[in-house]
């Protein structure tokens, strides 16, 4: 039986081949990993990647350091139905002062990619009034997207630029901010073969790349925000499911939504307990689709698998129901069951995890599997 909440969280199966059709691929061999998923590409074949309609280059003109805003500028725009590659840079370790240092420091190469985050850390200024957060790219404005509207971001690929990432521990800090006394930063090196990254010999992290930050604009009369605290409109979810493949849905608050990325994360664990994951520069190849009139109230995540459902909260408690509320709100209104079926599904079926809790507003999502609708066909564009 299909259901009627394709009409809002799918364009049909025909328009997602569309977006990969092999007019659409073509190589990239200047990407160190092209393709962040093992057993993706054929054997002794090149990695492929989509080509885009756009790209925002990670250029200091095309960054935001750490602010959503509806009064930030766009740096691009593009229409409804473009695949857009957004490049973005995480420069977690470097300093603003002396950017070179973390690089010579670590025996990293001052390659292109390192002398784009240099003159990033050189020439992209702060928050005038002291907000902080992540260095993004952004904001891309999107044709036809209005408040009401719901936008859905299709990630069709994410590949790494750099060959490491970064993960810090510091006094006050992380999950336990007092059991920490020194502060030290931790250099994962990437093997691009066995797609895993290294923190010394005998400790290997599968890399599962995704965007920390996906965020639309808050609404006008909310001004300027951290973008360190996720909320109704994105931001800082830091949900280690939104890999290549998946979808993200996020409301729409002000016109051309103004969608803005960042903190990529090369592998993070549930919780993100240190205070961050992996962090590393990312190429995130996203296609945007406009659903006209269909307002969410908070973000919703799909992947082949499950359907997610994000609750936040500065108490994690609270999450945890808020996380609940729309998991049970959802299987009951999208998917055609009474509230009471829907909480006894969700108790028997549905896994609850901890996104994050450490980013002010803490985060659970709920993984609701498509599986166990036996009767339900739920298509998707992968």
């Amino acid at each position: 039986m299909k259901t009627s909440r394709r009409n809002f969280l799918h364009r049909t199966t025909q328009s997602g081949l569309a977006a990969l059709s092999l007019g659409g691929i073509t190589t990239n061999a200047s990407q160190l990993m092209a393709s962040p998923l093992p057993g993706n590409e054929p054997t002794g074949a090149p990695p492929l990647r989509i080509k885009p309609d756009h790209v925002v280059r990670s250029l200091p003109e095309y960054m935001v350091w750490g602010y959503f805003g509806a009064d930030v500028p766009p740096v691009y725009k593009v229409k409804d139905g473009d695949v857009v590659e957004i490049q973005t840079v995480n420069p977690s370790g470097v300093s603003r002062t002396n950017p070179e240092e973390f690089y010579t420091k670590n025996n990293l190469p001052i390659d292109a990619h390192a002398q784009e985050v240099i003159a990033i850390m050189k020439n992209v200024k702060p928050e005038p009034s002291g907000i902080r957060g992540h260095m993004l790219t952004g904001p891309v404005y999107i044709e036809g997207a209005q408040p009401g509207d719901t936008l859905e971001i299709r990630i069709l690929d994410l590949t790494f630029p750099a060959g490491f990432g970064v993960n810090s521990v510091w006094p006050g800090g992380g999950g336990i901010p007092d059991a920490v006394t020194t502060r030290e930063t931790f250099v994962y090196r990437y093997d691009a073969k066995r797609k895993t990254a290294s923190l010394k010999e005998g400790v290997d992290i599968p890399l599962k790349p995704f965007m920390g930050v996906m965020a639309l604009s808050p609404p006008a009369e909310t001004g300027r925000v951290s973008s360190i605290p996720p909320a109704f409109f994105g931001g800082n979810l830091d949900i280690k499911h939104l890999t290549k493949g998946t979808t993200l849905f996020l409301p729409v608050s002000v016109p051309g939504g103004l969608f803005t990325t960042g903190d990529g994360h090369g592998a993070q664990g549930n919780g993100e307990v240190s205070g961050v994951a992996i962090e590393t520069a990312l190429t995130l190849t996203t296609k945007f689709i406009v659903h006209k009139g269909k307002l969410l109230k908070q973000p919703r995540a799909e992947t082949p698998t499950h359907f997610i459902a994000v609750g936040l909260d500065k108490d994690l408690n609270k999450a945890m129901k808020n996380a609940l509320s729309e998991a049970v709100n959802f299987i009951k209104d999208e998917l055609g069951f009474t509230f009471n079926e829907a909480l006894s599904i969700a108790s028997t079926g549905v896994d609850f995890e901890v996104s994050q809790v450490v980013d002010q507003t803490l985060g659970v999502h709920a993984m609701i599997p498509k599986a166990i609708f036996t009767k339900k066909k739920f298509d998707f564009w992968t």
